[in-house]
């Protein structure tokens, strides 16, 4: 987890920009763990066990002070900065402040309430607030985090509840302090309106000011590591400005909707904005948290500017004229096609560059997604049988030139993702569920089919059939139907980017030549989101972003408590014992080790239940970057980094803007890819 969420995975809390992944981006989706095992002495010998506690009650104020305060906590291994660091090793501490960075977004917005699943959101609104703690994303394999607006942590060996002590200069842009009752309000109310963050700390019970400036989060469960750090990655807001009135006399509500500019605490401020149009950041020059070691370096652009257009085309051909400097690129025909030198002038003339740079940050599975709450998909072999109609090489070779790759793992991209047959640990965790498990988990290597050919795909298309014969359907008059009732099996698949069409339409295709009715319908994004958050669709496409260091939030994805969760995003409708066993192998885990070996199994059952059918991923970011703006040289290990630690070159901006003058207008870009 750290502070801000990525481009990649934006289906939750909306606003939040950045290039960093953990289970706060992917929650809040859109930059952390728990407490070293050496910093706090922990056992790391066994698996611990889940303990219900029955009556959580907040622990005498003796045992709580007997315990010591630490500036970091990490989820497994070592914290890298020790208590009274100067600064992040990957931020420039002589960064130029001032300053503009532009950049697109796609469609519109009309709200600035972060934490209701209503309205769309402004883009990049994670600027103005802040959490507990933040992470440092040069350590994001052990999900390290430092202090923000609390500047320590505490808690038992068994992890039954944590404090943070606030930071006493901690303030919001009315001067007012940031108050531990700030932080109680605003997590009751995010567990009170937004359905998944419900489920999510389902397991903490209450939150107490147990002392001046002390918060405290009691648990009904013992020995779950995470639940100390994720408390700290609430976002924290304003209770006395939610609950005051507005300009007109009117009383606010924290569950509706609103434009009005909302007070922060961090280190920008919303400035101009036109509603569906543009969106502007102001630098907070007197930011309470300027000096602190986490935000040495960050922070740099005087302004940050969100543009927003109709579509794709309209975006790059302003990013081509020089109106936007940052763009993460997620289409492979539009990377190879609309930014050739002849179509961009200003990447001619050297203003412009083309950066691919690994994503080590996150594993992914993107697929399509048949929603098992219709009986129709029940069946593992229906499952199976459309995934051998998806020619997923042909695709890549004809559609997005070779660039991608086709996911074998919930984790793909990490060491976390399971390959080969089970061995070790990860075999030993398996056997103790083997009752509730897959057979073919031990047997049985998990390949997706390979086509690519005419002479490849009637194979699959053969097994496909078989597949649904074995699961009770058959052919009559060309039709696939129910072999006992007649009824024709057939489904509508969701999507709301006219892109998506590409790789859906051929897969509609290869099931219409078995007999099967599929149904493709586009949605206004609006109407897509409140049909996915109330799992109204039988097949939708669908990516879950992986932080390195998972564990809670499996519960959200996988878990059976989260299946009939409105807003969870279980879209699978999963609810299986072997699965929610090893979930608990994973939240429990106190070791590096057997956390990857649980990954791994967790991943692996996954897989042979067959729950969706893989797509395709790319293990890299494509960045087009003006050169008006710089980032530090290397990037942090795990992140981009992109606007929080980088800045305005301001002798080049200038050079640039002079130069555009002389520039063509960039042609008309191909159709997006």
């Amino acid at each position: 987890m750290t502070e801000r969420w990525r481009h990649k995975d934006r289906r939750t809390i909306k606003g939040f920009e950045g290039t960093s992944l953990d289970r706060r981006s992917l929650l809040i989706a859109g930059g952390c763990g728990v407490a070293s095992l050496a910093t706090f002495g922990l056992p790391s010998d066994a698996l611990a066990q889940a303990e219900t506690i029955a009556n959580p009650a907040l622990p005498a104020a003796d045992i709580r002070e007997a315990l010591p305060w630490h500036h970091a906590t990490t989820l497994l291994g070592e914290p890298k900065y020790e208590e009274g660091f100067d600064h992040f090793a990957y931020v420039n501490p002589g960064a130029p402040k001032g300053g503009v960075v532009r950049q697109g977004s796609i469609g519109s917005y009309d709200s600035f309430n972060p934490i209701v699943p209503k309205g769309e959101v402004g883009d990049g609104l994670g600027l103005i607030y802040e959490t507990l703690f933040t992470s440092a994303l040069d350590e994001l394999d052990i999900s390290a985090m430092y202090g923000l607006l609390a500047d320590a942590i505490r808690y038992p060996d068994d992890f039954s509840w944590v404090s943070y002590r606030m930071n006493p200069d901690a303030r919001w842009h009315d001067g007012e302090p940031v108050k531990a009752s700030d932080v109680i309000w605003s997590f009751n109310k995010l567990k009170e309106l937004h359905p998944q963050y419900r489920f999510y700390y389902a397991n903490v019970v209450e939150a107490v000011e147990s002392a001046p400036g002390e918060v405290t989060f009691l648990f009904n469960e013992r020995n779950n590591r995470e639940l100390p750090h994720i408390v700290g990655q609430v976002l924290v807001l304003p209770q006395h400005w939610w609950e005051g009135e507005d300009g007109n006399g009117r009383k606010r509500d924290i569950a509706s909707t609103t434009l009005e500019r909302p007070l922060g605490s961090g280190p920008y401020r919303i400035g101009a904005f036109s509603a569906g149009q543009t969106l502007v950041y102001d630098r907070v020059e007197d930011y309470w948290g300027r000096d602190l070691p986490v935000n040495v370096g960050s922070n740099n652009f005087g302004q940050i500017r969100y543009e927003y257009f109709r579509d794709q085309v309209a975006m790059i051909q302003a990013l081509k004229a020089g109106k936007l400097d940052f763009r993460s690129e997620n289409s492979a025909t539009t990377w190879n096609t609309a930014y050739t030198e002849n179509l961009f002038p200003a990447r001619r003339k050297g203003y412009v560059d083309l950066k691919i740079v690994p994503d080590k940050a996150s594993g992914v599975m993107q697929a399509f997604v048949p929603n098992m709450r219709r009986k129709k998909f029940q069946d593992s072999r229906v499952r199976r049988a459309i995934s051998y109609c998806f020619d997923f090489e042909t695709l890549n070779r004809t559609i997005f030139y070779g660039m991608y790759l086709r996911p074998d793992s919930f984790f793909a991209g990490t060491e976390l993702a399971s390959s080969g047959l089970p061995q070790g640990m990860e075999r030993d965790i398996l056997e103790k569920y083997r009752a509730d498990l897959p057979e073919s988990v031990f047997t049985d290597v998990f390949t997706n089919p390979i086509g690519g050919s005419n002479s490849a795909m009637r194979k699959n298309l053969r097994i496909a059939l078989d597949l649904f014969k074995e699961a009770g359907y058959e052919l009559r008059n060309r039709r696939l139907v129910n072999a006992q009732t007649g009824e024709p099996f057939g489904f509508e698949v969701l999507y709301a980017s006219e892109s998506s069409a590409r790789v859906i339409t051929p897969l509609q295709q290869s099931l219409r030549r078995l007999g099967v009715d599929v149904s493709l319908r586009l949605m206004e994004p609006n109407a897509y989101l409140e049909r996915i958050r109330n799992f109204d669709y039988d097949m939708i496409t669908s990516a879950w972003g992986q932080s390195l260091s998972p564990g809670n939030e499996q519960r959200n994805y996988w878990g059976s408590g989260s299946k009939d969760t409105p807003g969870s995003r279980n879209y699978a409708g999963i609810a299986d014992l072997g699965i929610d066993a090893l979930i608990d192998e994973v939240i429990f885990s106190e070791t590096r080790e057997h956390l990857v070996a649980a990954t791994r199994a967790l991943d692996r059952a996954l897989l042979h239940h067959h729950y969706v059918i893989p797509q395709l991923y790319y293990p890299f970011d494509r960045l087009i970057v003006w050169n008006r703006i710089k980032g530090p040289d290397p990037l942090p290990e795990f992140s981009v980094g992109f606007p929080t630690v980088w800045w305005e070159d301001q002798a080049n901006a200038e050079a640039i803007d002079a130069g555009l003058k002389d520039l063509p207008e960039p042609p008309e870009p191909p159709e997006d890819g």
